[in-house]
């Protein structure tokens, strides 16, 4: 069965840092846009990074541009999303997901991750 498989969540101060990590089981990697998206308690999920196939064009959830940096290393089949300056409002499950179409409608990805809990507080 193909997969993805998010690592890196845990308990942060604000301000800290975390680094996602989002690796592929049985498929590759590079043939798909791979979006991270969140979901915090009571609210809907919501898109916070995209990247390309090629990794030449990103996108970002305007509440944390300048924050957070996507990346992917096709040779690691695996994508990365860097927090920076995390904030309380930073908290929820993190998804990473593959899909065909460059763009934040979740109906178009077609593999998710179990997610990963980042959660942001002193």
């Amino acid at each position: 069965q193909l997969q993805l498989v998010e690592s890196g969540g845990g308990l942060v101060q604000p301000g800290g840092s975390l680094r996602l990590s989002c690796a592929a089981s049985k498929f590759t990697l590079n043939s798909y846009t791979i979006g991270w998206f969140r979901q915090a308690p009571g609210k809907e999920r919501e898109g916070v990074s995209l990247i390309c196939r090629s990794g030449r064009m990103t996108n970002y959830a305007d509440s944390v541009k300048g924050r957070f940096t996507i990346s992917r290393d096709n040779a690691k089949n695996t994508v990365y999303l860097q927090m920076n300056s995390l904030k309380p409002e930073d908290t929820a499950v993190y998804y990473c997901a593959a899909g065909s179409h460059y763009d934040w409608d979740t109906s178009g990805y077609d593999y998710w991750g179990q997610g990963t809990q980042v959660t942001v507080s002193s």
